[in-house]
């Protein structure tokens, strides 16, 4: 009776059960492979729309500044023109102030008599 071995070791009658346990090995590494390859795909397609996303995000905070600085822009020109008023008369003003203030004094009084 002779026994032939292979190099690691192993007679020559189980060695198609070792390479059938390296095709089984193979086969769950071309699996793991394809679970791979699609996770990587997923994974490349949502970096894509974040990329999109971010990228129309930065359009709108431009637009937006710009929206923001001609705002200012106005802003500045209306407290300008407030303070050309308020640099006039003061006599003026006061008296606008006090009428305005006895209307709404005597507005409020009748409302209250005609209860």
């Amino acid at each position: 009776l002779t026994v032939v071995f292979t190099g690691d070791g192993a007679a020559a009658g189980s060695y198609s059960y070792t390479n059938s346990g390296y095709s089984v090995y193979e086969e769950e590494n071309d699996r793991l492979t394809e679970s791979l390859r699609t996770k990587v795909s997923a994974i490349k397609s949502l970096s894509i729309e974040i990329g999109t996303e971010v990228k129309n995000q930065n359009k709108m905070l431009s637009e937006m500044e710009n929206d923001f600085e001609s705002t200012g822009g106005l802003l500045g020109a209306t407290m300008g023109r407030l303070r050309t008023l308020s640099r006039g008369s003061q006599t003026k003003l006061l008296c606008y102030m006090m009428l305005f203030s006895l209307f709404v004094f005597f507005v409020i009084y009748w409302i209250i008599k005609l209860r």
